[in-house]
């Protein structure tokens, strides 16, 4: 084999690795349901800011820590999980006038970039929809970290990240002098690597 043809051979393959690495930075995770919540508050006529819960019913995530340009992510949010800590409160916030936890039982989250600040955080800019209506959202985040669980049953990388909404871009105007207009919204993610979903999640 001539000098030549070896050098040709041996750039071709490199580039063909450096393309395959390059493309397997990118990891595929799921949200991890059980430790990953959404947390909101809402003023109650002036008094305080009562907090509810949300679940997610299930989500994907790609990301490179060392490059944020390809990061993506779609979920859904379990509104008929509602928690805000009574029943008949539950069951008032999911009537129609609300959440109408009934009709549209999942709110829809899906991103269309990520723009990186600083080595650890960042904003989501994508796209909400609750209720049947769609509004553009960011989401300012901070990622944590990636790494295996301290028992190394799987790869795990996490966020953190808080939002504000207008509930009445969503159509959601009801009782407008009691309840406030604006819901702070509070997001702790965790997502397990694709590779890593069928380990078990007996330990932390």
């Amino acid at each position: 084999m001539s000098l030549i043809r070896f050098t040709g051979l041996f750039l071709v393959a490199t580039c063909a690795l450096s393309s395959t690495l390059a493309h397997a930075a990118v990891a595929s995770y799921r949200y991890d349901t059980v430790h990953s919540q959404i947390l909101f508050s809402i003023s109650h006529d002036g008094y305080s800011r009562p907090f509810g819960r949300l679940h997610i019913a299930k989500g994907s995530l790609r990301f490179d820590p060392k490059d944020w340009s390809k990061a993506s992510t779609e979920l859904d949010i379990d509104l008929g999980s509602l928690d805000m800590g009574d029943a008949d409160w539950n069951a008032a916030v999911c009537k129609p006038s609300l959440l109408d936890c009934t009709h549209g039982r999942y709110a829809h989250f899906v991103s269309t970039s990520a723009e990186r600040k600083d080595d650890t955080h960042g904003v989501l800019h994508g796209t909400l929809t609750l209720r049947g209506k769609q509004q553009p959202l960011d989401i300012p985040f901070t990622f944590n970290r990636v790494a295996r669980t301290i028992y190394g049953l799987h790869e795990v990388a996490g966020f953190s990240a808080n939002v504000a909404l207008d509930r009445s871009a969503f159509g959601i105007t009801a009782y407008s002098g009691s309840i406030g207009n604006q819901v702070s919204v509070w997001l702790e993610l965790e997502g397990i690597r694709d590779d890593d979903t069928n380990s078990s999640r007996d330990h932390p």
